[in-house]
C-alpha cells in the first residue's frame, strides 16, 4: 500500500507549512500529494507551485471541480502540468455539489453521472492530440453551424496516458467510476465498511466494463494525528467541527452525500441530528453530536503502533493508495504525523521495497 498526502484548500493561513509538509513528503518517499478546490484557491496553481519545489512526489488535483471548467480547458491543464513536473501529474475530476455548482459557478446541477461520463470523454480524447470532435448531450464540439473547427492539443504530455481519478461517493457514481476511471478519490472512509459503502460498487463497474481491480487505485483520504492511544477521544474531538461542517452542512438538507454515507455507515438517527443542528445554526451542537466511533473510524488517531493495526486493516480491505491529512496546531506536530505514517507502514509490513 502507498501513502499519498492531500494539503486541502490553500489559503488558510497554513500555506508555509503546506510546503514544508509537501517537501518532507517528497523526502520521505510518500506517493503522490493533493490538493483541492472549492470556491477558494484553484489546485493547478498550488500543484504547478508545489511541483517546482518538489522532485519525485506526484501532484494531483482532489479534485478538479468539472463545472468550473470546460474539458478541453482541463485537458490543456493536465497536459501542461504533467509537462512542467515531468510527468508527475495526477487528474482527479469531481462534479462537486449542487450549492457550489449552481452558486458559484453558474453551472446547473444536473444529471451528474452522464456529465462526468461526457466530460472525461472528452478530456481523454483531447489528450490523445488527436483533432477533437465530439457529440453528446451536454457538449458538442465544434458547435454546429459556425466557424468552428476540430482543433488538437499542441501540448505534448510527458505520457500518453495521465492517470484520472473521480471523487466519488454514491453508489451509482462509484460504479460509473470503476467503469471509466484510473482511480477512484474517496472521503469518510471507515475500513470496516468501506468494502460495502464503496469497493463492491467499484468492482461492479469494472466488471461492466471487462475489467479487474488490478491497476485500479483506491484512494481515500484520511486525517492523521499522532499522540498517545490513551489520548484518542482528545485527539478525536479535533476532527468534530470537520465532520459535523461535512455530515450536516455540506449541501442542502436534501442533497448532502456525506450524510447519506453517514446513514449507509449505519448512522442514520446520529447524521439527521447533526445535519438538524447544523442547520439550525448550533455547529458546538453538531459537533457534540458526531459520534466518538464515527470520527476514530474515519481518521487515524493515537500511537504509531495503533495507527500500524488500522493501516493493515485498509490495506486488507483493499485501499491501494492511503492519502493522509496531517492535522496539528503547529507545524512540527504536523510533520511529525507525517513522519508516524511511514514509520507506521513500515511497522505494518505494508512498506514497498
Amino acid at each position: 500500500m502507498r501513502l499519498g498526502i492531500n494539503l486541502g484548500y490553500w489559503g488558510a493561513g497554513m500555506d508555509g507549512d503546506n510546503l514544508a509538509v509537501a517537501k518532507e513528503a517528497d523526502r520521505l518517499g510518500y506517493d503522490v500529494c493533493w490538493a483541492a478546490e472549492a470556491y477558494g484557491s484553484d489546485a493547478p496553481t498550488v500543484l504547478a507551485w508545489v511541483a517546482a519545489q518538489t522532485e519525485r512526489i506526484d501532484v494531483g488535483s482532489a479534485i478538479l471541480q468539472i463545472p468550473a471548467r470546460q474539458p478541453a480547458m482541463t485537458a490543456m491543464t493536465a497536459a501542461t502540468l504533467d509537462s512542467l513536473s515531468g510527468g508527475r501529474f495526477r487528474l482527479g475530476l469531481g462534479v462537486s455539489g449542487p450549492q457550489v455548482s449552481e452558486g458559484w459557478y453558474g453551472v446547473k446541477f444536473d444529471k451528474p453521472l452522464a456529465r462526468t461520463r461526457e466530460y472525461v470523454e472528452i478530456v481523454r480524447k483531447a489528450m490523445t492530440r488527436e483533432r477533437l470532435s465530439y457529440e453528446g448531450e451536454h457538449w458538442t464540439l465544434p458547435l454546429p453551424g459556425g466557424p468552428g473547427k476540430p482543433i488538437k492539443l499542441t501540448v505534448h504530455p510527458e505520457r500518453e496516458h495521465i492517470p484520472l481519478y473521480i471523487a466519488a461517493i454514491g453508489p451509482k457514481n462509484l460504479e460509473q467510476t470503476g467503469e471509466i476511471a484510473d482511480g477512484a478519490l474517496l472521503i469518510f472512509p471507515a475500513a470496516e465498511h468501506i468494502e460495502a459503502t464503496a469497493i463492491s460498487h467499484i468492482r461492479a463497474g469494472r466488471e461492466k466494463a471487462g475489467l479487474t481491480m488490478d491497476g485500479f487505485d483506491v484512494c481515500p483520504t484520511l486525517p492523521i494525528s499522532l499522540g498517545a492511544d490513551a489520548d484518542v477521544p482528545a485527539l478525536a474531538d479535533m476532527f468534530r467541527p470537520y465532520t459535523a461542517l461535512y455530515v450536516g452542512g455540506m449541501g442542502s438538507r436534501k442533497q448532502n452525500f456525506y450524510n447519506q454515507l453517514a446513514q449507509r455507515m449505519g448512522y442514520e438517527k446520529e447524521a439527521a441530528e447533526i445535519q438538524d443542528k447544523y442547520l439550525s445554526g448550533d455547529k458546538a451542537g453538531a459537533g457534540a453530536a458526531v459520534p466518538q466511533q464515527l470520527i476514530d473510524s474515519t481518521t487515524l488517531l493515537g500511537s504509531v503502533g495503533r495507527i500500524a493495526d488500522r493501516m493493515q486493516a485498509y490495506a486488507a480491505a483493499g485501499v491501494t493508495t492511503l492519502t493522509l491529512a496531517p492535522a496539528g496546531f503547529t507545524l512540527d506536530e504536523r510533520l511529525a504525523s507525517l513522519r508516524a505514517g511511514t514509520e507506521a507502514l513500515e511497522r505494518a509490513g505494508l512498506a514497498s521495497a
